[in-house]
């Protein structure tokens, strides 16, 4: 709390959920430093909507008193307090030495965990590969699988169990009338969770596997929970349950000293955060067997801090010198390197905030919406995109604002290609997200 008596709530997730068939908001932490829900039931919501920092317990007795004709007491607003900051969903004394303690733990391991296996996808290394297998052979998805071979300039298609892509027959990597296929320098996959989105990224990775020979991977992922650094790298490598996928240590270095700041400060915010995570699963799937390959994790928050204040994308001055030494770094490096982006669309319905369920109608303009969006991506037109979503003051919580932002930045001059959009079309929560590729 920031007195004594001053309750603070910490940014939340808030999102609606029935208890005992009554309307109630759940709330839950993006950043992962509780793993509970605290469920609110209407008149504890006014209650709770009243932490703000500012109230006393007993101006917002005498609010909630006014307000519903009732009585309340200091003490049980302050039970209400005190189980909150226990949970951790407070700003308060209690949670910065919850969050210094958590944080100094991350800071201590070697490597990055793979926080959502077992949860966002399969856990276990042969299920794994099953999952991903399918996600291609999904009557959704793009069919058999084509990968890279290790000599490089073969394709591989089509599945066997031997192998994670399963090599079973071959053919040179040209395209029907132009020759060899342009090399990939640029990517977009999803980051939601595998059970919705996966063959969605068997589009975007079978891109990947038929046009890339990179051997280093800047990924660019979406931070949910935000933080105060427009950037943030971590030199963990990504654990996961196909084997780590290691950080390029040279390239963070040499970003580092083209920025001039520094690239660790927001470290901690890659600890759950999924974004990044689901890349390097996908990553190790396709290459791990094939070539070796580095990782250079950058989570980004800085767009929809733009689009609230009615700001210019790069206002913030770190934002252009950091996408300035990006961009040189990779024009630079000796790698072979591509450029990915973690990214969802859309998040409409009343989970998200909205105050009607989505209807297949409204479903239809979001579509319409998005695709004119993913013209000015494709077009690598970074202040169209931006534009595109700021108009309307995000109004379909475009979640990967930022990264989508930096990667066209980064990208030399490229061709985009929209390879697929898919919406998830949940009546109370609808998420779209995409496959693009840019040569």
């Amino acid at each position: 709390m920031t007195g004594s008596d001053r309750p603070r709530l910490r940014p939340v997730d808030a999102f609606p959920i029935a208890q005992d068939g009554e309307p109630a908001i759940g709330l839950r932490d993006p950043a992962g430093f509780t793993d509970q829900v605290a469920v609110l039931p209407r008149p504890l919501l006014d209650i709770v909507s009243l932490f703000d920092g500012e109230h006393s317990l007993a101006e917002i007795r005498d609010i909630v008193a006014a307000r519903y004709e009732a009585v309340v007491t200091e003490a049980e607003i302050g039970l209400v307090a005190e189980r909150l900051d226990e949970a951790g969903f407070l700003d308060s004394p209690r949670f910065a030495a919850r969050r210094q303690r958590i944080e100094a733990e991350f800071a201590m391991r070697p490597t990055r965990p793979a926080a959502h296996a077992g949860g966002a996808y399969a856990d276990e290394g042969g299920a794994l590969r099953a999952q991903i297998e399918g996600f291609f052979r999904s009557p959704r998805g793009p069919g058999g699988v084509q990968s890279t071979g290790a000599d490089s300039g073969e394709v591989v298609s089509g599945f066997d169990r031997r192998s994670p892509q399963g090599a079973t027959s071959t053919r040179r990597l040209r395209g029907p009338e132009t020759g060899p296929l342009a090399p990939l320098r640029g990517l977009l996959a999803p980051h939601i969770d595998f059970h919705r989105g996966g063959p969605t990224y068997a589009w975007a990775y079978r891109e990947l596997l038929a046009r890339s020979d990179a051997d280093c991977f800047v990924v660019l992922g979406t931070c949910h929970a935000g933080m105060p650094d427009p950037f943030a790298v971590t030199l963990k490598p990504y654990e996961t349950p196909l084997g780590a996928a290691p950080v390029d240590h040279d390239f963070v270095e040499a970003l580092g000293r083209r920025y001039g700041e520094s690239l660790l400060a927001s470290e901690g915010a890659h600890r759950v955060e999924h974004s990044i995570e689901f890349q390097a699963v996908m990553l190790r799937w396709a290459l791990a067997e094939r070539r070796p390959f580095t990782l250079v994790p950058i989570l980004a928050s800085f767009l929809h801090e733009a689009v609230w204040t009615g700001g210019a994308p790069e206002a913030d001055p770190r934002v252009p010198r950091f996408l300035d030494a990006l961009g040189a770094t990779i024009a630079a490096s000796s790698r072979r390197v591509c450029v990915i982006g973690g990214v969802d669309l859309a998040h409409v319905g009343p989970r998200f905030g909205d105050s009607e369920p989505n209807s297949p109608e409204f479903l239809a303009e979001v579509e319409r919406e998005d695709r004119a969006m993913l013209d000015r991506v494709v077009a690598r037109d970074a202040a169209g995109f931006y534009e595109s979503v700021a108009r309307d003051g995000d109004a379909r919580r475009i979640c990967g604002l930022s990264p989508i932002y930096a990667v066209l930045r980064a990208l030399p001059a490229a061709q985009g290609r929209l390879l697929q959009y898919t919406q998830w079309p949940d009546p109370e929560g609808a998420v779209t997200f995409c496959a693009a590729a840019f040569t």
